[in-house]
């Protein structure tokens, strides 16, 4: 064959070579549209089943909005990185809906129709300084009726709960009904006159606010069934429940419906008058608990015993008006709080009163996942060491923590057994088990689902007097929270009250991965520098004890000038401490030769050496061609 003959053989060959190429890239665009690998550790950029199966049951269509300031954030490059973030998770809802959602992503500029928009949506423009114009990272959502929920902002340190907060929007919007709670409570928190002032006490402000967002039922204490229509109980002291209620409750938790829980050892918000108080004492606290069915759950709540906390305590003023701290008032911040749970992520301190504690049996089937804690320095105290306290400051006297942690509220799910596998009996008979052959058809040995229940240990974090304080403004009652009681109860509404796909997307990982190495690297060389610090502090208290010494020891005080001895000591530290500041600068040097190493190795293994091996497989590729060619 000729050289022209191959020429045009080679020519016709890249033509086909690269028609054909184009071919299967357009093929595989098809047939392989919106397959992804996620190489990632935690799988950042996969959707979690519940979101999927949350997303898979739109019945129609909703309109997202993500309004970000491209143009006004240009300087922010952490900013832009978390904005492209938030974009690729609303395209990942947006291919998983399956057409169900239409995402719009808008660029509001400075006095346009976009910035109007995203205003009246309610979304936060935010001034960061570095830029004259509001900056807009929040989304806007619509269904098909013109119902709409906001983000008002993207906060990027709460990029755990991403995905959480996206789907909740798009929860809300794909069932816009609210919904039912049921309010099983032995204390009056919706309002109810006081006989001996003669006055209505209005209803308690965390009762108002579920009720803005919740169609709140009272149920009573004494009901044997509930409705179907109820998506969650919320049980506040719940003393005095008769077997049947207690049945009623059980099943509909066995049905899955969700529950929060209250219980409380001591309840100062349910006092009961006691005969032997001392005269103007006021009456003592009520205790409550619910044993059939924690313990069938594999859960115990201690009802006698309080947890006292010297960590936690908060300061309260004593009989004598002066400030006391009382072990039995606490105030848990978020170092004692679930960071990875929706409920408390966001929280900054809850109060509790006289808090009772959980503890999970080994061989329970339930899981427990603690969301507030006491510290480790806390002790469990008899109850009634609280019912009639005149010094607070006397729960100091003798108290010797235990050094454990105890639950204060949690988590509760899984699958759960029914406290009455052979039905419900007469509250005279003493039994929470009847006999099978009354079963009713409807009756339910085991939760049908997984479970979802939160239990507090603390009726009296409820009440208006631990975390908010409300004042009359011109007639208009004003609000004003000084603790995040409130919060923690309607997170926890909010949760409970959503599907189960929903309560299923918890906290996930940040994209944004620390420098472990260099972090290492860092550590271990400061590690160092303090030890070396340390020794010249060390030093330099010894020397100079030396020289009061010395000085003490002379005869004649009065003499200004120093002894030969006390200049050779003081020339002796002078030349020490140089010589340790040339070790720490010569630490402070390693650490960042460590670093800049480190560096160096990346740089040759991504400039270098990956280069180098593809250039290394292209010639053995080529070789081999050769080699075949010839054979």
């Amino acid at each position: 064959m000729s050289t022209k003959s191959q020429q045009r053989l080679s020519t016709s060959s890249l033509i086909l070579i690269g028609v054909a190429f184009i071919i299967a890239v357009s093929i595989s665009n098809q047939v392989f549209k919106g397959w992804r690998i996620d190489l990632t550790e935690n799988n950042l950029y996969t959707l979690s089943d519940g979101t999927r199966n949350l997303l898979a049951r739109i019945d129609e269509p909703i309109n997202l909005y993500y309004y970000y300031s491209n143009e006004a954030t240009e300087g922010m490059p952490g900013l832009r990185a978390y904005a492209d973030r938030v974009r690729e998770m609303l395209e990942e809802f947006e291919d998983a809906a399956r057409g169900k959602i239409r995402l719009q992503i808008i660029d509001p500029l400075p006095f346009s129709e976009d910035e109007d928009r995203a205003a009246q949506f309610g979304l936060q423009g935010v001034g960061l300084g570095t830029t004259p114009d509001p900056v807009y990272m929040g989304l806007a959502g619509t269904d098909s009726v013109d119902n709409e929920e906001i983000i008002p902002f993207f906060q990027p340190d709460k990029e755990a709960f991403l995905e959480y907060d996206i789907a909740k929007l798009v929860s809300t919007l794909a069932n816009p009904e609210r919904n039912v709670i049921g309010l099983v409570s032995a204390v009056d928190m919706a309002g109810s006159f006081n006989p001996q002032t003669q006055q209505s006490l209005p209803p308690w402000v965390v009762y108002q606010q579920a009720s803005q967002l919740f169609d709140v039922r009272n149920l009573g204490t004494s009901f044997t069934d509930i409705a179907d229509d109820i998506s969650l109980l919320w049980i506040v002291q719940p003393r005095g429940l008769s077997n049947e209620t207690l049945y009623a409750i059980d099943q509909f938790i066995m049905r899955g419906g969700n529950a929060m829980i209250f219980v409380d050892p001591v309840a100062d918000v349910d006092p009961a008058a006691v005969e032997g108080m001392p005269q103007g004492m006021p009456p003592m606290g009520q205790g409550s608990n619910l044993p059939a069915l924690f313990e069938a759950w594999g859960l115990q709540f201690s009802a006698e015993e309080v947890v006292a906390d010297a960590e936690l305590a908060l300061q309260i003023t004593g009989m004598d008006r002066r400030p006391v701290r009382h072990y039995g008032y606490l105030g848990v911040n978020p170092d004692h709080m679930s960071a990875d749970d929706i409920i408390t992520a966001e929280l900054n301190v809850v109060h509790l009163a006289v808090a009772g504690f959980f503890q999970a049996v080994d061989d329970g089937q339930a899981v427990v996942e603690p969301l507030l804690t006491s510290s480790s320095a806390s002790q469990a105290m008899a109850a009634t060491r609280f019912s009639f306290l005149p010094d607070p400051g006397s729960l100091q006297t003798g108290f010797e923590p235990g050094g454990e942690q105890k639950i204060l509220a949690a988590r509760v799910s899984g699958t759960l057994p029914s406290a009455f596998p052979n039905g419900p009996v007469p509250t005279a008979a003493g039994s929470a088990n009847g006999d099978s052959s009354s079963l009713p058809a409807s009756h339910l040995s085991e939760s049908s689902e997984a479970a979802n229940i939160i239990v507090v240990g603390d009726v009296d974090m409820l009440a208006d007097h631990l975390w908010v304080q409300v004042q009359n403004f011109f007639g208009q009652q004003i609000a004003n929270t000084f603790a995040s009681n409130g919060a923690f109860v309607i997170n926890s509404l909010e949760n409970l009250s959503g599907s189960s796909d929903l309560i299923g997307v918890r906290s996930r990982a940040s994209f944004t991965r620390p420098f472990t190495r260099v972090d290492a690297l860092r550590a271990d060389a400061e590690s160092r520098f303090r030890e070396t610090e340390q020794r010249l502090q060390q030093e330099l208290d010894e020397t100079e004890r030396r020289l009061v010494e010395l000085q003490s020891a002379r005869e004649d005080s009065g003499n200004i000038l120093l002894t030969a001895e006390q200049q050779g000591e003081i020339d002796r530290f002078v030349d020490q401490r140089a010589s340790i500041r040339k070790d720490l600068r010569a630490v402070q040097r390693g650490l960042d030769e460590d670093i800049e190493r480190l560096g160096t190795v990346l740089k040759i293994i991504n400039i270098a050496l990956v280069p180098a091996l593809l250039a290394i497989f292209a010639l053995i590729a080529v070789w081999r061609r050769n080699r075949l060619t010839q054979s």
